[in-house]
Order: structure tokens, then C-alpha cells, then sequence
């Protein structure tokens, strides 16, 4: 299923111009148009899901193993040191195309590209506390 005012649908039906580099029956990845560094690419389901929330659980694995095929590619053919992968989820967490997509980012040493959180210890009280309102059961 598509949505017709979806930027990704409409490069998934081909009405959209993409430099794809990856595609199988369930996924399509096409270079970033707005690259955070070389070889910025995206991973989306060819069906229509506004987030991981929304896609169907085949969808969202066959994305994933994509993203990471992907990684490994621009490790070995990029000279990537590394890779993130990104996904946003909401307005809040950054997304601004509401289809699933999954940011496949080489990293470089010398890259830069800074994310905008900083690792920093947390409160452990308050770790705990989220770790019990998560867990199973």
C-alpha cells in the first residue's frame, strides 16, 4: 500500500528520481540527498508505514538486514571506520519524512559529523526506575 503524498512511496513507484544502490522485494536504499557524510544512504520498506512503529514486523527485520548489508558495504568498499545507523521516530526524535527510513551513515575518522547527544553518566536511581517500568511481564 502506498500514500500518494509520500516522498518515499513516490520513489518507490519510480515518480521520484533516486540514485538507488540496493533494492530486493521488500526494501529499497537510495543515497541521502542531503548527506551527513559520504555515502549517507536510506533504507525504507517498499511499503508504505509512517514509522517502525507502524510497519509490519517483516518490513521493519527486512529494513534492518538491508541497513546493515549496507553498512558492511560502505565499510569495505567506502574505507568507512564506521557506521550508524539512524532511525527517527516521531517529531520529537528529528523524523520529517513519515515513512520508515533508516539512515545508513558512514562514519570517518577525520568526518565532521557531530550528533547532538553527549554520553554522559546517568542517575542510577532513575535507571533503574525506567529499567522496571520496561521490563517484561
Amino acid at each position: 500500500m502506498a500514500d500518494p503524498d509520500c516522498i518515499f512511496c513516490k520513489i518507490v513507484a519510480g515518480e521520484l528520481p533516486a540514485t538507488i544502490v540496493d533494492e530486493d522485494e521488500r526494501t529499497i536504499a537510495f543515497m541521502d540527498i542531503a548527506p551527513a557524510t559520504r555515502g549517507h544512504a536510506l533504507v525504507i520498506p517498499r511499503t508504505h508505514s509512517r514509522d517502525l512503529l507502524d510497519a509490519s514486523p517483516e518490513d521493519f527485520a527486512a529494513t534492518a538486514l538491508a541497513a546493515r548489508r549496507l553498512a558492511g558495504r560502505a565499510k569495505e568498499r567506502l574505507g568507512a571506520d564506521g557506521v550508524n545507523l539512524l532511525n527517527s521516530c516521531g517529531r520529537a526524535a528529528w523524523q520529517t519524512v513519515f515513512h520508515l527510513h533508516i539512515h545508513v551513515i558512514p562514519r570517518y575518522r577525520d568526518d565532521p559529523l557531530r550528533l547532538p547527544w553527549v554520553p554522559s553518566e546517568g542517575d542510577p536511581l532513575e535507571i533503574a526506575a525506567a529499567a522496571q517500568e520496561l521490563a517484561a511481564g
